[in-house]
């Protein structure tokens, strides 16, 4: 389908097409192996400036809104959703800074991640704090001219690779909700360190650790907005990245039809291409058919938010349920009509169905996302 892409907008997916193609998909696999870190791979979309497409202009960055950041995260999950969340990772880390930092810390942070010279991360989740945030237990406290942060972040991506971390953290516990603050924490900043990197069943490119702040001390201006508002960014966050997560989702889906088509054309079984059944027909036209509607709705979602940024729970839930519901089914379909060969490592249908899982967790698991939905359709049908 056309979806009248601007010329702009058609150079951001000829970029982060380039770079799938000719060093994430003959890459992906060995990555995979080793869980390594996609460090050479980042720096040179950094030199193609797609780090900076959700930054300002001002800031080093190209200025462009969900929508533009949206047509390079399909690209890459169509290589590898590890490398894509990497990437996407850091984008996470620096809404809270565009949504509610000072000029100041903008000025000083932003332009470093637009230019890749430095990656940022996000850090909410904790062992007791997942779809329920409001169970953080991690603190900050002021101490004169510093806060000092004690707690324990987990599941963070890009931990121990990032430079910027963006941590949320209970200022007041009596005021519930509104006790929450957010902070910018530094790579070697006293205090702080990050655990191991966790072994994965997908996205193993992705580097996934704890963050540890033991009394860590920061200067008092590193707190992001006023203190308290810490929820009020989170939601903002999250809300605006959604869809970056659903776009991963599309082009993971796009990558798992490509490789089902392609064999279904040339296995033969009783005497004729396996595409050749109705069975097989069926479930390739099922899986087009979803990804094609998760394209749609995505892109109406991005191009909804870059047009009226607020009141976009709902819209947000959505993009990223349908579409990771749908790369889950679809990359589990391809493997099916693969087969045995779908099932080795060889292939990478195997890698594709191993990866769309997390898709349907981070970010907010798709059960929570359908109680966003609902709590959106409730006070809709109330008024």
């Amino acid at each position: 389908m056309d979806y009248f892409l601007s010329e702009e907008q058609q150079m951001i997916v000829d970029i982060a097409k380039q770079i799938t193609d000719e060093r994430i998909i003959p890459n992906r696999a060995e990555l995979d192996e080793k869980h390594a870190f996609p460090r050479e791979i980042l720096s040179e979309m950094a030199q193609a400036d797609l780090f900076g497409i959700p930054i300002p202009e001002e800031y080093g960055g190209f200025g462009g809104g969900c929508f533009d950041i949206v047509l390079a995260l399909e690209q890459l999950g169509r290589g590898c959703i590890g490398v894509g969340t990497a990437f996407a990772a850091s984008s996470l880390g620096i809404y809270p800074l565009l949504f509610s930092g000072s000029e100041e810390q903008r000025r000083k942070y932003l332009p470093d991640v637009a230019s890749g010279k430095k990656f940022a991360a996000f850090g909410l989740t904790e062992a007791n704090a997942g779809s329920d945030a409001s169970g953080i237990n991690t603190t900050a406290v002021l101490d004169g001219d510093e806060w000092v942060l004690n707690g324990t972040k987990q599941w963070i991506t890009n931990g121990g690779e990032a430079q910027i971390y963006t941590v949320v953290a209970i200022t007041d516990r009596s005021k519930g909700p509104r006790g929450a603050s957010m902070f910018v924490v530094e790579e070697g900043d006293p205090g702080f360190s990050c655990g191991p990197k966790e072994k994965k069943m997908g996205i193993r490119a992705s580097s996934t650790t704890e963050l540890i702040f033991k009394d860590c001390r920061i200067p008092r201006d590193r707190l992001i907005g006023r203190q308290g508002t810490g929820f009020i960014t989170v939601m903002k966050t999250l809300d605006a990245s959604r869809p970056g997560i659903a776009a991963l989702g599309v082009g993971l889906g796009q990558a798992a039809l490509d490789e089902a088509a392609v064999y279904a054309k040339q296995r033969v079984q009783f005497g004729k291409p396996i595409i050749g059944f109705q069975a097989v027909q069926h479930m390739l036209a099922n899986m087009a058919i979803d990804i094609e509607a998760s394209r749609s709705l995505v892109y109406c979602t991005a191009r909804h938010i870059d047009a009226h940024p607020k009141n976009i729970s709902k819209i947000s839930s959505m993009s990223k349920v349908f579409a990771t519901d749908m790369a889950m089914r679809v990359t589990t379909d391809a493997v099916q009509v693969m087969g045995g060969y779908g099932y080795m490592c060889e292939y990478p249908v195997e890698k594709m169905m191993r990866d769309a899982k997390i898709l349907q967790i981070y970010e907010g698991t798709n059960q929570i996302q359908r109680n966003v939905i609902g709590q959106e359709l409730n006070k809709e049908y109330a008024r």
